[in-house]
């Protein structure tokens, strides 16, 4: 996993395929960092981070978007500032109209003092990443939101594999709903991924569909000692060339 020039104390890692890169940062920077990155946020922006009721939150709020806007920017060839985004139906962004000849999709997603960057061209894309925890209700929460299946494998775990089956299961299935554009509106039981440590990583079905056939590629990846993270793209090919490398 190469390592890709950042930000003082960001310890990105950036890994690339023909298909997608994944940008992974920290989120806990200096205080320079956060005023020369905040510089970049747009009005509607600041006044979001001011919303905050903890300083913690505001400042990470700012550091993720701001790194954001710089790493779109380095793929559109603008400044940081003018980069402008807009948010599908159910709160998706995306880069707005003027930059849509780019081919550029992308997604974000952020736990505690880490986030990651997922950006494909021609293809819609969706990322997410978790600290692996302990959480007293985890079986509730999987009988709730996990299919049936994904609950069974789930269930018969070892209990040492439990939690990192847990935050496998949650973040393949955030991170495919995310790339659908949905969020939690897309009902969670009509598909199935894999969760079990040590197994491939795969989505096992789409409604009636085998996974195999569904039009998506899941993938997961390790953010950082004691993450999980997911990456679900589009598995036609893309209609602009890729890119071989990170900027």
């Amino acid at each position: 996993m190469p390592l890709e020039n950042d930000l003082v104390r960001s310890a990105a890692a950036c890994f690339v395929d023909d298909a997608m890169e994944i940008t992974v940062t920290r989120l806990d920077v200096g205080p320079e960092t956060v005023r020369s990155l905040a510089a970049s946020l747009s009005d509607a922006e600041r006044q979001r981070a001011k919303r905050f009721a903890l300083d913690r939150d505001c400042r990470r709020f700012m550091v993720a978007r701001g790194r954001l806007r710089e790493l779109l920017a380095t793929r559109l060839g603008v400044r940081p500032e003018a980069v402008e985004l807009m948010y599908g139906r159910r709160g998706k962004p995306a880069l707005a109209p003027h930059f849509a000849d780019s081919g550029w999709r992308f997604n974000v997603s952020h736990c505690g003092e880490m986030a990651a960057y997922a950006f494909a061209r021609g293809r819609e894309i969706g990322v997410d990443i978790e600290a692996v925890r302990t959480l007293r209700d985890s079986d509730s929460i999987a009988a709730r939101f996990f299919s049936r299946r994904e609950n069974a494998a789930y269930q018969a775990l070892p209990p040492a594999e439990k939690d990192v089956g847990f935050f496998n299961c949650w973040t393949r299935k955030e991170a495919f709903i995310k790339a659908l554009g949905d969020g939690l509106y897309h009902p969670l039981d009509r598909f199935d991924v894999s969760l079990a440590p040590g197994e491939p990583t795969r989505i096992l079905r789409v409604e009636g569909m085998p996974g195999d056939e569904c039009g998506w590629r899941l993938e997961s990846f390790l953010p950082a000692a004691g993450y999980v993270g997911a990456v679900v793209t589009e598995t036609h090919p893309p209609q602009l060339p890729s890119r071989q490398q990170c900027a």
